[in-house]
């Protein structure tokens, strides 16, 4: 007795699998189970059954027990069927070769006097998804689409979906998609019960057969639309009156799930007239205070897209929506209610003054998520009108002191947004000024950055708002955006602001201890203003200005500082004009998204197209999505060899999701990190100004870039400036011109050794560049870009992609030098921008060539 303790306790309790001794000693169990007919052997075998699926589940191969499982599946215990066909499932599709021991258990229990495990055994037996025993699958299908009971013919419309995707050939030889449309349409049981008092399915499911059904046939005749004119003219008439009103006629009858799959057949009608509209829309009206929000949505979808063409009428539907959406919106989780809230935000904003009388609706509750509070505030800040923006107004100045510090931004910004659409805006003003006042560093910054743009809107409020600006000190300005806004202001309105100079000084003067490049390029402009209104008081900032910004570290930055540099150079009238010229009032502001983005989410409603605010071809379809980040790996694009009649092998690259999910400014951040970072590493600035002057040290090409007809100015005018702004530049001689590169004109590489040196070489240059919008237009064929360079003596090897992005991969070589540069140039068609990659045997002619490249790049479509 004692050597048979430790099995039984084994065996009691389920523990943890040890691999193969426990797949081992469960064999053995259930071989001595298999043919027991004790009184509790269903219940061992339960046990046994549950330690095999907790192994199969941990991940330990428990094939090896696949005939003694298919043994003990004999019973009319449905839980252990239950068990037995998911461990049939798994390990079907793993070994083929032991699924066919499943077929007849299978098979038999498709005839089963339970309904439910002939439906269970049926599933089962499709969800084995074997090409080699698809013959075993047609007759089960066939009998039980004609099956007494509903649960059945319902798991059998799955099946024979199933069944086209393993083998389309068998289920249109077989007639299924026919035997499919007649159950559909004929089908008595709409509502069902499960098949037994007892039985797993004891809730009532109502429609579903006719649901799956329609389900399956639409995915059958759409994929065999494209090979079968007769698939097209069937999924017509899937969408035909006759189909579409039967369906409607019983919808009452069905569940959510299958109103659901109704409604959005429904919604692809095409109505032959008025009176088929109304009809429809009368058959659906009780459908609007369904309890299910996702019945409601797809119910409003078909009232908006039958009406699209019904001025009138739609305008109506909006009128006759608003209280089942709010009404969703109060009741159920956050969840709901957010997603409830995306489509009421369309609605919102494609008609806002048809929900101006609600506005309380949107007002934000205490318990509402942060994303929920986000949305309200959207939408109160676009049905905000003449009537109602005061009391808008005053709720979101109530959420300004929120302890959420991102919905009190929120708020903020959605008060100016409020003023910039408003035409009085008298105690709008008043509101943001008083935010001024609040001793919190996020409130002022956001404050300042609403008080800028509504001065470049309402330029007579300046001296109001310049009057309680002018007492801010910079120094309690933590934020970068609120830091430039005050910086911006002082610029703008110097001569209005007594200490502008002076602030503006001292923020020079703590130059190094600003790290935002915001900040700095709007001090560089605003000095720069200042000058030019009152020259006295700011020469010296000027100079100090300038000196800092060409020490700068940061490409634009110091860019900007050498531009404003060699403007004042130049004329300082001619600076004067281009800095700080005479400005129009902003009328409106640039909206985010386009007109056909909307459309076309509008045209996607009810889908997460609506929650995502953005098309679903932004989020699935890889065909049309926008700027992409590149592989840096050669081996996924095939590179052929040039032929005499100079095409090029070309393949289709696979692209990078990581900038779908950014919105257009994160992905013009990202863009312009991406070009400076690559920028800094290439360009040495000028580390003191005690150098040679920077306008004599530049090439003459570059020196004719203001005004090429102008006169070279000599070194006495620019020291001039130089002590004027007190810079200090001494005199020196300019440096001798690097001497050109020239290529050769008929280079030769071959694609292995082309990607072998592409492996190899360290990255010389990386820089982004324009085309001309003739270039850009001239892309539409590759092929003449590819001439282009040809003619430059530069050579493409592969090239790839599709519209917008193309990408390509050139050679040259340096004239009577063995030195070749290879270069992989991305282009963005609808930006009109080149990412360039330059790789080089001679890194020292790298910048050279760089620039011969740019300059050719740039040529292209002009001539």
């Amino acid at each position: 007795m004692a050597p048979t303790a430790p099995s039984a306790a084994k065996s009691a309790s389920p523990s943890q699998p040890s691999g193969k001794s426990e797949v081992a000693d469960l064999k053995q169990q259930l071989r001595q189970l298999a043919g027991s007919r004790a009184p509790d052997a269903d219940d061992q075998r339960r046990d046994v059954f549950k330690r095999v699926i907790s192994c199969m589940t941990a991940g330990i191969d428990v094939s090896a027990a696949f005939g003694e499982m298919v043994l003990c599946s004999a019973t009319s215990d449905v839980v252990l069927k239950k068990m037995c066909y998911l461990y049939v499932g798994v390990h079907a599709r793993n070994h083929p070769d032991l699924a066919l021991l499943t077929i007849n258990f299978l098979q038999r229990d498709c005839h089963d006097q339970d309904p439910t495990i002939r439906g269970l055994a049926l599933r089962s037996l499709c969800s084995l998804r074997v090409p080699n025993l698809v013959e075993y699958l047609v007759s089960p299908l066939a009998t039980g689409l004609k099956d007494p009971s509903a649960y059945v013919r319902m798991i059998a419309a799955v099946g024979a979906a199933k069944l086209y995707h393993i083998s389309a050939t068998a289920c249109l030889d077989a007639d299924l998609p026919a035997a499919l449309k007649a159950l559909m349409l004929s089908d008595p049981d709409a509502q069902f019960a499960g098949p037994t008092a007892g039985s797993l399915f004891k809730s009532v499911i109502g429609g579903q057969v006719v649901a799956n059904c329609m389900h399956a046939l639409q995915e059958i005749w759409t994929l065999e639309a494209a090979k079968s004119e007769e698939a097209a003219r069937e999924i017509e008439t899937l969408y035909s009156k006759p189909v579409v009103f039967y369906l409607l006629n019983r919808i009452k009858e069905f569940s959510e799930w299958a109103q659901c799959l109704v409604l959005e057949l429904v919604s692809n009608f095409l109505p032959s007239d008025n009176n088929e509209i109304f009809d429809i829309m009368n058959l659906l009206e009780d459908r609007l205070q369904h309890a299910n929000g996702a019945v409601v949505l797809a119910t409003i979808k078909v009232f908006l897209h039958l009406t699209m063409s019904m001025t009138d009428v739609h305008q109506q539907v909006y009128e006759r929506i608003k209280a089942p959406l709010l009404t969703l919106v109060g009741a159920g989780s956050p969840e709901q209610s957010y997603s409830v809230l995306c489509h009421l935000h369309l609605l919102v904003m494609r008609a806002p003054m048809l929900f101006s009388s609600d506005y309380k609706s949107f007002y934000c509750q205490f318990s509402d998520p942060s994303y929920v509070k986000k949305l309200k505030l959207e939408m109160l800040t676009a049905i905000a009108n003449e009537s109602n923006t005061y009391e808008i107004v005053t709720e979101l100045c109530e959420y300004a002191g929120n302890v959420d510090v991102p919905i009190a931004r929120e708020s903020i910004r959605a008060v100016g947004k409020i003023a910039l659409q408003q035409y009085d805006v008298n105690a709008i003003v008043d509101r943001l000024l008083q935010f001024l006042e609040m001793d919190k560093d996020y409130v002022t910054a956001e404050t300042l950055v609403l008080v800028k743009d509504l001065l470049r809107k309402y330029p007579q409020w300046s001296h109001d708002c310049i009057a309680v600006v002018g007492n801010i000190s910079s120094k309690n300005i933590q934020e970068p955006k609120g830091k430039a806004a005050l910086i911006w202001m002082l610029g703008e309105y110097s001569q209005d602001m007594h200490d502008a100079p002076y602030i503006l000084e001292s923020l020079v003067e703590n130059w190094e201890e600003e790290h935002s490049p915001e900040v700095r390029l709007h001090l560089l402009t605003a000095v720069m203003k200042c000058f030019f209104k009152r020259p006295p008081e700011t020469q010296m900032a000027l100079g100090a200005t300038l000196a800092s910004g060409l020490s700068d570290t940061h490409q634009d930055v110091h860019d900007r500082a050498l531009f404003y540099y060699r403007l004042l150079q130049y004329d300082p009238a001619v600076a004067e004009r281009v800095v700080n010229p005479p400005k129009q009032a902003v009328s409106v502001f640039a909206d985010t998204q386009s007109s056909e983005i909307k459309d076309r989410i509008f045209d996607e409603f009810n889908s997460l197209s609506v929650v995502y605010q953005k098309p679903s071809y932004m989020f699935t379809d890889k065909e049309h999505r926008g700027p992409f980040e590149y592989s840096e790996d050669l081996t996924n694009l095939a590179v052929g060899a040039e032929t005499t009649e100079n095409t090029i092998s070309a393949q289709r690259y696979q692209e990078s999701d990581n900038d779908l999910l950014l919105s257009t400014s994160d992905k013009e951040d990202n863009a312009t990190a991406t070009s400076n970072g690559s920028s800094a590493s290439t360009y040495n600035a000028p580390s003191d100004l005690s150098g040679p002057s920077l306008l004599s040290s530049q090439i003459p090409s570059e020196t004719s870039l203001i005004n090429p007809g102008a006169p070279t100015y000599s070194s006495q005018s620019n020291f001039s400036l130089d002590d004027l702004l007190g810079l200090g530049v001494p005199q020196a001689s300019a440096p001798p011109p690097t001497p050109a590169l020239t290529l050769n004109s008929k280079p030769v590489l071959d694609p292995g050794t082309f990607q072998k040196k592409w492996g190899q070489l360290a990255l010389s240059l990386s820089q982004e560049c324009s085309l001309s919008p003739q270039g850009a237009a001239s892309l539409m064929n590759p092929q003449s870009l590819i001439r282009h360079m040809q003619n430059n003596y530069i050579q493409c090897i592969a090239s790839g992609g599709q519209p917008p992005n193309y990408k390509f991969f050139f050679y040259a070589q340096k004239d009577g030098a063995a030195a070749f540069f290879l270069v992989e140039c991305i282009v963005n068609t609808a930006s009109a921008k080149a990412q360039i990659k330059v790789k080089a045997d001679d890194g020292t002619a790298a910048e050279a060539f760089s620039t011969l490249f740019q300059s050719a790049l740039s040529k292209f479509g002009l001539s």
